[in-house]
């Protein structure tokens, strides 16, 4: 066995001990978005509790990264990428990758199937606009031993030939890396890192340089390498039971996004289909222009906010529903003062912070009056449906964003089904001064285009077909 494997096998094995010893450094590609299949009844009311929950821890994680990083700030560079960054020859900037899609998932989140090292190995992983981080559970083993069974699947780096772990020396460790830790044995052992989630997740191991697999729309194979990975030794939370990983596309020059847009001119867009669909529908992952989403009509656009790195934020007019615009004060809009929004795949509710929760939740319930309520924990407002006779309209709300772009999402993105017969509003609360979160279920059926290079956000309608 080479020194270099030998020494990061020696890595992985004692990685918890490492862990408690050490200190925190304070033409386009298609990916496929996966979802299991949808809960029904009492299994559907516990995974929509699930769902709040772990929205919650998340949320506490966004606050203390942002809070963390409102003193730095840096630009994403999506300029081309050096030759020795991409094995994509320079007519792919015209190719396509397709890739497959497939049904909901019961954690409530969105899944692409990626190919990492050489030989390509295949794994499924949360897709993440809130994480810089792309990492896949790891394990070096013997040929023959079985993953631990819950059909997630490890990488092994040990049969990679292009898996270069980064030197725990080197200043890209030292400053440039997420959650990497000050542990250095010898400045040839890898970079360890301990990544903490929104959700309260956690994934522990070492940093390393990898090529990625892509699939052109010729159907030619091509290397994308350069990408920073994570090896991750050790991971716990809901998050990653039914994932071998995270893909980050947050915005960092780290981050799967960053890397990729700087090769597929700088834009990347999804198309989330509906959180309950069957297990046979299906969406996309792009980088780069997407011919097969062509828009008719037009999109609607708004400025992409780019200051809370790795997050995406837009800014917000106000929200209206049934016309009426509502009173929330505008500091709550307010990045400067400690508000704003962000875009988050990765949180399945919309979070408002309290002044905008209070005024949207008090809104709609109004114009629900009249249909019996129930308490179902941990949502304020949820409703007998069976007992409204399904003849009673929905209100209609509209998130204002910047730029006169209104987000229109049909009503079954904010009145949400969480039983048989009983529908809760999906919106959770979050403490003020705080961000506000555009979750997946409010973005689903829409088409999200991220203009990195130009710093736009463009989005239409869409049922997410062959998209």
């Amino acid at each position: 066995m080479p020194p270099q494997l030998l020494l990061l096998l020696l890595l992985l094995c004692y990685h918890g001990f490492l862990i408690a010893a050490a200190g925190e450094h304070s033409s386009p590609v298609r990916l496929e978005l996966v979802r299991h299949p949808a809960p029904s009844g009492a299994s559907r009311l516990e995974h929509v509790q699930e769902l709040f929950r772990s929205d919650r821890l998340r949320q506490r994680m966004i606050h203390d990264r942002i809070q963390r990083g409102r003193h730095r700030r840096r630009a994403c560079d999506v300029s081309p990428p050096s030759k020795n960054r991409s094995s994509v020859p320079a007519p792919a900037d015209s190719f396509k990758m397709p890739l497959k899609s497939g049904a909901y998932s019961g954690t409530g989140q969105y899944f692409v199937r990626f190919l990492l090292g050489t030989p390509a190995q295949r794994f499924q992983l949360v897709m993440d606009t809130g994480s810089d981080l792309t990492w896949v559970k790891c394990r070096l083993r013997p040929p023959g031993c079985r993953s631990d069974g819950n059909g997630t699947r490890d990488f092994r780096s040990d049969v990679s030939s292009s898996f270069k772990p980064i030197p725990c020396s080197s200043d890209m460790c030292k400053t440039s890396l997420p959650f990497s830790l000050t542990t250095c044995p010898t400045p040839a052992s890898p970079c360890a890192y301990d990544y903490g989630y929104s959700d309260g997740s956690t994934a522990q191991g070492v940093f390393a340089n990898e090529k990625a697999t892509i699939i052109l729309s010729n159907g030619r194979r091509a290397k994308l390498r350069g990408l920073v990975v994570g090896c991750t030794s050790t991971s716990a939370g809901s998050s990653f039971w039914a994932a071998d990983g995270v893909l980050g596309l947050g915005y960092s020059d780290i981050s799967f996004a960053g890397r990729a847009t700087a090769r597929f001119q700088g834009r990347f867009s999804y198309c989330l289909v509906d959180h309950l669909s069957p297990r046979n529908a299906s969406s996309f992952l792009t980088f780069g222009p997407n011919a097969a989403a062509l828009p008719s009509p037009p999109p609607r656009e708004t400025a992409l906010v780019l200051d809370l790195e790795p997050f995406y934020t837009v800014g917000v007019d106000g929200i209206s529903v049934d016309g009426e615009l509502l009173a929330i004060p505008r500091i709550v809009w307010d990045v400067g003062a400690g508000g704003g929004a962000i875009l988050d795949s990765g949180t399945s509710l919309t979070v408002l912070a309290e002044p905008a929760y209070r005024a949207v939740a008090s809104a709609l319930s109004r114009r629900l009056e009249g249909i019996p309520r129930v308490s179902v924990d941990p949502f304020d407002y949820c409703y007998n449906w069976t007992a409204a006779g399904g003849q009673r309209k929905l209100p209609r709300m509209v998130v204002h964003l910047a730029g006169s772009a209104a987000l229109e999402p049909p009503a079954k993105s904010y009145v949400i089904d969480v039983a048989d017969g009983v529908k809760c509003l999906g919106i959770a609360v979050a403490p003020w001064p705080g961000v506000s979160t555009i979750g997946n279920i409010l973005q689903q059926e829409h088409r999200w285009e991220f203009d990195l290079k130009n710093r736009r956000l463009r989005f239409r309608r869409s049922r997410c077909r062959r998209e």
